[in-house]
């Protein structure tokens, strides 16, 4: 089988990054109330996964413009996540090292998604 083509997101490092936070949040959501399979669980694991499928789709726009839109929408997810984190630790459902562990992934990613977002409009207006 011969090797894979790599795509252009697959080496950012907040692509990368966005993915760790997917799968952390997959393996703390296991624990979850089964109630909140279709609530908190759900919506959590819809944002964080938000953050890299929106990267990756952007990358993927021949318009800077476009790649700018999907950086940003990606952001909006990273924020969402951060919002169901705070809930999720003030219904008890995470305990307070799992949300500061969380959110502190959240808070290196959502820089480096403005600082993208930033870079791609500078280009644009080249």
């Amino acid at each position: 089988m011969g090797e894979l083509k790599r795509f252009s997101f697959e080496n950012l490092d907040v692509w990368k990054a966005a993915m760790s936070l997917a799968k952390s949040i997959y393996t703390t959501t296991k624990t979850w109330p089964k109630e909140e399979m279709y609530g908190l669980t759900s919506q959590v694991r819809r944002a964080c996964t938000s953050i890299s499928l929106n990267i990756a789709e952007g990358s993927g726009k021949y318009s800077l413009l476009e790649q700018a839109k999907f950086t940003n929408i990606a952001y909006c997810s990273c924020l969402e996540t951060i919002n169901v984190l705070i809930l999720a630790k003030d219904l008890e459902m995470i305990n307070e090292e799992t949300y500061i562990r969380l959110r502190k992934d959240c808070e290196i990613i959502a820089p480096k998604l403005v600082n993208l977002r930033n870079s791609q409009l500078k280009r644009h207006k080249k």
